[in-house]
């Protein structure tokens, strides 16, 4: 099943159970979403977005919210912490599977090995390569200084 069709299923589902935290996030997702639309129309677009387009809309806001959740937790504000916790896994659940690190350690070997990069100069390269292959399943904030490790090495 397509991504937009998973979410608006849940939407209604949740609408039926009654479950207002779900659905509150769900809505966001669906706000987000129309955005993004939206901004794609106005710049010589049709305004439909790609299933990448959707994972990446995701992505941010699960970003967005971690952020968050470290701020209120730095703040002391637990509750609020744990509301945006709970955002975070009802947003992952559309997201594609997270790679492992050992997973992330053989993608970065095989994207460097499959562009011949050599050294530190063809980082841009592999990054582009390993967010084409990878979009949503990597945490590229993390791969980014594997990535220069293993150019340096």
């Amino acid at each position: 099943m397509e991504l937009r069709a998973k979410l608006q299923a849940a939407t209604k589902e949740a609408m039926k159970a009654r479950n207002s935290s779900r659905l509150s996030t769900l809505r966001l997702i669906g706000a987000a979403v129309k955005d993004r639309e939206i901004a794609a129309r106005g710049s010589d677009g049709d305004g439909t977005l790609t299933e990448a387009d959707l994972i990446a809309i995701l992505s941010r806001m699960v970003k967005q919210r971690q952020e968050s959740a470290r701020a209120y937790e730095e703040g002391g504000r637990l509750e609020l912490a744990a509301k945006e916790e709970e955002e975070i896994l009802v947003i992952q659940e559309y997201l594609p599977r997270q790679m492992s690190a050992e997973e992330t350690v053989a993608a970065i070997d095989k994207a460097i090995a499959d562009l011949g990069a050599e050294g530190i100069r063809d980082m841009g390269r592999v990054m582009a390569a390993l967010k084409e292959r990878h979009a949503g399943q990597m945490d590229f904030g993390a791969a980014g200084p594997a990535v220069k490790d293993r150019l340096l090495a």
